[in-house]
């Protein structure tokens, strides 16, 4: 894809944020990425924009019919100088998946991760460098043809914004507590748990909302069908430590396969630890808690990198997992990658990328 990318700087630059109380997306950098898709046309018109709202019609498809996909990514300043992107091809080849099965154009992941630098060396003061920050990245595609009628659009906005972030969750590193949700489902094969779309995630409130008011901070989805299988949390993926083994559900076509998720298998390979991607049941978790081989529980994702979980709510069955306190396992995983991820330590996985 051989396009240009026009810039057009902001004539009234922003107030940065305080470092220390930035929140999670909350405030959104000067600049955005948008580019165009018209059929018969492809993509087109890339450019960066001063940031600032769109005026849409009130026909536009993606308000009626949820054709809409997003992705996230993060952006760290490091310690001598250089500005490092986390995976970013594999997030583009992700959106890629999304968008086949939210029948979306697909997009070229190569040119998409340079406009995706491109963006971040614009506004590259707004990188925070306070420990434990750094600069959330989202693209996102939604239909934009304005007309009614349930049929995929023949016209699409891709767009990047960008947020100096702090921790995800209100306790940080700590561990959260989460409720096991056996009422509501999120996702069953054949639907669209594999792919990050917009409406997923709006399915899932309800049972979020209802968490919430419990005095819990995520949800963990059992599989739609027995309701009896692990999925994914909300924001995460999930992992347990049961005698010394690392479990995490295997992928088949209702959770989504995590960036961070992926680099945490294979870290913890290359370290020696057995992981194992099967099936497994929330009463296999609570047998395990019950003779003392349950060791561990951590979620992984992009917005909160590694979160341990020191309670699992199922069905008023309450267990604490290791005293409430952070593991072994998941620390070591969270210093890694987050070391990586800043350029503390040596990325010998190749997994991040430099903007120049």
């Amino acid at each position: 894809m051989s396009l240009e990318i026009k810039i057009k700087r902001t004539t009234a630059p922003k107030a940065k944020p305080d470092q220390n109380s930035l929140g999670f997306g909350k405030y959104f950098t000067d600049h955005m990425f948008v580019m165009d898709y018209t059929e018969g046309k492809g993509w087109h018109d890339p450019r960066i924009v001063p940031y600032g709202p769109l005026e849409l019609d009130p026909a536009t498809a993606t308000l009626h019919y949820g054709q809409a996909i997003f992705e996230g990514m993060k952006s760290y300043n490091t310690k001598d100088g250089r500005v490092l992107l986390f995976r970013p091809q594999k997030n583009m080849e992700r959106i890629n998946v999304t968008n086949e099965r939210m029948c979306i154009p697909q997009i070229d992941v190569d040119f998409c991760v340079e406009a995706i630098k491109t963006l971040v060396k614009v506004d590259q003061d707004w990188i925070p460098s306070a420990e434990g920050t750094s600069l959330y990245i989202r693209p996102f595609i939604f239909a934009t043809d304005a007309v009614l009628g349930v049929h995929p659009s023949h016209t699409y906005k891709f767009m990047v914004i960008m947020s100096p972030v702090g921790a995800y969750y209100p306790q940080g590193i700590n561990p959260i507590n989460i409720y096991v949700e056996s009422n509501y489902v999120r996702a069953v094969k054949g639907g669209t748990g594999f792919a990050k779309t917009c409406g997923n995630y709006a399915a899932s409130l309800r049972a979020q909302a209802d968490a919430a008011k419990k005095g819990y901070v995520q949800v963990l989805w059992l599989d739609g069908v027995e309701k009896k299988y692990i999925e994914e949390v909300g924001s995460m993926n999930v992992f347990f430590k049961i005698d010394g083994e690392v479990i995490t559900p295997s992928l088949e076509g209702s959770i989504l396969p995590g960036i961070t998720r992926a680099s945490t298998i294979e870290l913890l390979k290359s370290q020696g630890t057995k992981v194992t991607e099967r099936r497994i049941s929330i009463q296999e978790v609570f047998d395990a808690h019950a003779a003392g081989k349950l060791d561990e529980v951590f979620g992984t994702g992009t917005a909160a990198v590694i979160s341990p979980v020191g309670e699992l709510n199922w069905n008023d069955q309450k267990i604490t997992i290791n005293d409430g306190k952070i593991g072994e396992c998941s620390k070591k995983v969270y210093d890694t990658i987050t070391g990586i991820q800043s350029g503390k330590l040596d990325d010998t996985f190749g997994w991040t990328v430099e903007v120049k």
